[in-house]
């Protein structure tokens, strides 16, 4: 995996934990990977047979890579995008079941920015799950109210959650 700015991957202990949480949930689920990096959280879905996996990342060099690991795998189920991920909100129609959001760091305003635009576009099914990870030194709290923590945790100097939307209707 290049190496790029922000990027880093959700250690290992953490995915495990995140996947046994979902262990019945990602067999053919509808999964996006809003910042997918180096892909472990949307790989990890697709080998545990999610439907379709959508990867949206930013940067070049990392999409690159990503696409070669689906080639290497043969991952027929996985999307690889480049795009910024809140224009590919923007513009999506598909609907979610299961979330991955873990914007770099210095960019922790995106958390939030990312899961208004899943409400506000209706992107979301109902009772869909949305795994967030942000800095074990800062407070994170679910300001919308379709969403509802099921899990959280600590490890290190990571924080995690995972959370669950009921759109009504």
């Amino acid at each position: 995996m290049p190496e790029g700015e922000g990027l880093r991957p959700t250690p290992d202990r953490i995915r495990e934990t995140l996947f046994n949480w979902l262990t019945l949930d990602v067999p053919g689920a509808q999964v996006l990977d809003c910042f997918a990096g180096a892909g472990g959280l949307g790989l990890e879905a697709a080998s545990r047979e999610a439907r379709q996996v959508t990867l949206v990342e930013k940067d070049r060099s990392a999409c690159t890579s990503l696409r070669q690991q689906c080639q290497r795998l043969g991952a027929q189920n996985v999307q690889v995008i480049q795009q910024d991920i809140t224009q590919f909100l923007a513009h999506s129609s598909a609907r979610y079941d299961l979330v991955f959001i873990d914007p770099p760091y210095a960019l922790g305003y995106l958390r939030d920015q990312v899961l208004t635009l899943l409400l506000e576009n209706n992107l979301l099914n109902d009772k869909a799950f949305i795994y967030l990870e942000w800095p074990g030194n800062e407070a994170f709290h679910l300001k919308q109210a379709e969403l509802t923590w099921l899990k959280q945790k600590n490890a290190a100097a990571v924080c995690y959650g995972l959370a669950q939307c009921r759109v009504s209707g």
